[in-house]
């Protein structure tokens, strides 16, 4: 073994020599430690990887973090042959390459009903030192959203840092944010230095991307009257939990978070003793694993401490693209708010198309209409001009008009078409999207989006003789019909890792969201520097439900992360403000619980839910051994041996929320143990909205309860009489006792009867 060690080493630093096998940035991780001291594991980290490179120096030069606090392991850059022979050294669980993830208010806390006069009744638990966690871009220190007036002293529990860095002291933090530390080891090795991306950064926790500090507000900003952007969207902006602290591991830059330094982030957040961590970031779906992707285990690391992890779905907005869909982790959806932004398109004929952008802009007087496609450039076809793209459009025919747009496809640069019009002289832009037209993009010129009937409109109005417009300035709408709604880029279950768990688990505001925002974070912001900005995504729906569990944490503090996760979910609602069914923008159409979860958040409900399901380390270990994995994969994410039991426990009866069976082949029963968290005796009755085909029965289907923290189970018994045709089927069961209602999803795959 010594000898193929030998030659193994000796090709290597050959190859090295000649450079013809370059490297990658690999994670090392080995699980659980024993070692005194953080020096102590650094030190053997070394001395493992010198064996592989050949010497201490190497070993040195070759490291680039080190994860030695909530888990032991290392990242460093690497070839395959030396990541493979790591893979074998004893006490080393598992080697997998760093890869890269994306991360993906003023209103929206009256529209989830937790107003400032609502929370009158709830000081005490708003005064509460629960910590939140924020794993994200950074944070814009000096924002008046992070003012710590009236807070007491920094929870003495916390063993975070004040990190400083480029244009960031120790002065930075305060009572609210009472901690900060960043990463950037992991981005430059896989990507290069920061400086050859030639945007504005800050080798600091200080955020120039916009997106953490908008993320940051949104879970526990401080109270700040009269803010809006440009004045739209006017109002108190304000964090769900406005008394929780908050703790920033900058772990992202220019949209991107390197597996590594997140790795790094949850080593750290975990330590310093945060009691939610948020991270509004992903894997580009389809997910490939729980076992090998750092978010997964670093939340299941935080779930084995107490710590709840809340993380975005995703926005890539189609059926089986959700992320971040451990059992283990709250996974949010998107939705919308009873609020819209109106910014209407006025024709030379007196005729208003209703449009809608986010436009501070004011537009003097009509000017003319021009369609892109017929203002090509020479050489430039019709098509490609519609489009605007970057040299399509004929300067002459584009100089002083207003230009119609059109979107090529969904993930299409909307601000970059208004760009390429403002180059050539355009005055204004109209974007035809029937897609997006709820989504709030900013623009550098006067922009409206419409959709396709107000296009057919104004594309009838364009055979008149010199058609001209005027794109109005935003108007901010309150109280639209029908809210919520799902967002059209929303990412979709069913779970593709284990379908019968039902992701995501929830939806909340994540559609138009105003928030703090950094001032040189120009390029989401029409190229304009705000102090608040409106963006949307499940980056920012997350956070909403992140406050939530920062709320429900401080009212009960001894509560798992699973007794949370259940509290939020099973009181959330599916029913919009005209009281139908949740629908998905922009075209209405009928949602399931792959779109939302068990439904839409409702915080206040959430605290006093009645019945929660509970569950713990062991239960989700038997949910992994059902589903198949294997003792290497599990050894991945514990970081100690696994031992399946021989009898196990069907996939389906882990205590989870929502209830799922994929491949049914006839009669199922699945079982659940409830605890009661009500006020005196209470008597639960069950009532099922049914699965199209199949046959429900609940057993016994009465359960009563005579004193808080009292467990009853139960069992549902599913007999289909026709396949699913190879769909999911849905319904939902509800426990009441009248005062409360405890809500679970049900999702069916029926194979055969």
């Amino acid at each position: 073994m010594k000898l193929v060690l030998v030659f193994s080493l000796l090709f290597m630093s050959y190859a090295l020599v000649l450079g013809t096998t370059p490297t990658k940035h690999y994670i090392v991780y080995m699980g659980e430690h024993s070692h005194p001291s953080a020096d102590a594991v650094v030190l053997d980290n070394h001395a493992m990887l010198a064996s592989i490179t050949g010497s201490m120096h190497k070993a040195q030069q070759a490291t680039v973090h080190h994860y030695s606090k909530s888990f032991r392991g290392f990242s460093a850059m690497l070839i395959p042959e030396q990541a493979r022979l790591l893979a074998e050294r004893e006490g080393v669980i598992s080697v997998f390459e760093s890869k890269t993830s994306r991360i993906h208010t003023t209103h929206s806390w009256d529209f989830l009903g937790l107003s400032a006069e609502s929370q009158l009744p709830l000081t005490d638990y708003f005064q509460s030192d629960v910590i939140v966690g924020s794993i994200d871009t950074g944070v814009w220190p000096e924002s008046a959203s992070f003012n710590d007036e009236g807070m007491g002293p920094v929870p003495k529990r916390f063993k975070g840092e004040c990190v400083t860095g480029a244009n960031f002291t120790w002065v930075n933090c305060n009572r609210k944010i009472i901690g900060a530390r960043y990463y950037y080891k992991g981005f430059e090795a896989e990507n290069g230095p920061l400086e050859l991306f030639g945007g504005v950064f800050f080798r600091s926790p200080r955020d120039a991307d916009g997106h953490g500090t908008h993320t940051a507000s949104t879970v526990a900003g401080s109270i700040v009257p009269s803010t809006s952007l440009l004045g739209i969207a006017t109002g108190t902006a304000r964090g769900g939990a406005t008394r929780a602290r908050l703790a920033i591991y900058k772990a992202c830059w220019f949209g991107l978070c390197s597996d590594a330094d997140l790795f790094s982030a949850f080593d750290d957040a975990i330590s310093d003793g945060v009691d939610i961590i948020s991270i509004s970031a992903g894997p580009s779906p389809p997910q490939p694993s729980f076992f090998s992707e750092p978010i997964s285990i670093g939340s299941f690391h935080a779930f084995e401490k107490g710590i709840l992890t809340s993380a975005s779905a995703g926005n890539a907005g189609f059926s089986g693209t959700a992320c971040n869909v451990a059992p283990w982790i709250l996974t949010v959806a998107a939705s919308s708010v009873d609020r819209q932004f109106h910014s209407n398109l006025t024709l030379g004929n007196s005729k208003v198309l209703k449009g809608q952008s986010v436009n501070p802009l004011k537009m003097d007087g009509f000017f003319g209409i021009i369609p892109a496609s017929v203002a090509a450039a020479p050489g430039a076809s019709s098509l490609n001009a519609s489009f605007c793209k970057n040299n399509t459009l004929d300067l002459s025919l584009v100089k002083g008009k207003i230009v119609i747009c059109i979107i090529e496809e969904i993930f299409d640069a909307r601000g970059a078409k208004a760009e390429v019009v403002r180059e050539l002289g355009g005055v204004g832009m109209i974007l035809v999207d029937p897609i997006a037209t709820d989504v709030g993009f900013q623009f550098v010129i006067p922009t409206t989006i419409i959709g396709l009937e107000e296009a057919k409109q104004l594309f009838a109005y364009l055979s008149q003789n010199n058609p001209v417009a005027n794109i109005a300035r935003t108007v901010t709408v309150l109280h639209t019909k029908p809210a919520p709604e799902m967002a059209v880029f929303s990412s979709m279950g069913p779970n593709v890792i284990t379908p019968e768990l039902i992701k995501p688990d929830i939806t909340a505001p994540g559609l138009n969201i105003l928030a703090a925002w950094s001032p040189v974070a120009l390029d989401s912001a029409g190229k304009r520097s705000v102090d608040y900005n409106i963006i949307s995504g499940t980056s920012m729906s997350c956070p909403h439900v992140s406050a939530a569990a920062a709320i429900l944490k401080s009212y009960r503090p001894h509560w798992s992360p699973a007794a949370i996760k259940s509290a939020l979910m099973t009181t959330a609602t599916v029913l919009d403000n005209t009281g139908s069914t949740l629908l998905r923008h922009p075209n209405g159409s009928p949602t399931t619980p792959f779109d939302y979860g068990s439904g839409h958040l409702r915080p206040l409900a959430a605290l006093k839910p009645g019945l929660i399901y509970d569950h713990d380390t062991d239960d989700i270990i038997n949910f992994l051994c059902s589903s198949g994995a294997t003792p290497a994969q599990f050894r991945n994410l514990t970081g100690n041996p696994t031992t399946c039991r021989k009898t196990r426990v069907p996939t389906y009866n882990l205590n989870y929320p929502s209830i799922g069976v994929s491949n049914m082949t006839g009669r199922v029963s699945v079982l659940r143990t409830v605890t009661y968290y009500g006020e005196g005796r209470s008597v639960f009755v069950a009532s099922v909205d049914y699965p199209a085909g199949v046959k429900i029965t609940v057993v016994p289907s009465v359960l009563e309860f005579k004193w808080i923290g009292q467990k009853k189970s139960y069992r549902v018994d599913f007999v289909p009489n026709r396949d699913s045709n190879g769909s999911f089927v849905f319904g939902a069961l509800t426990w009441s006792d009248g005062r409360y209602f405890v809500r679970s999803p049900i999702a069916l795959h029926i194979v055969s009867v």
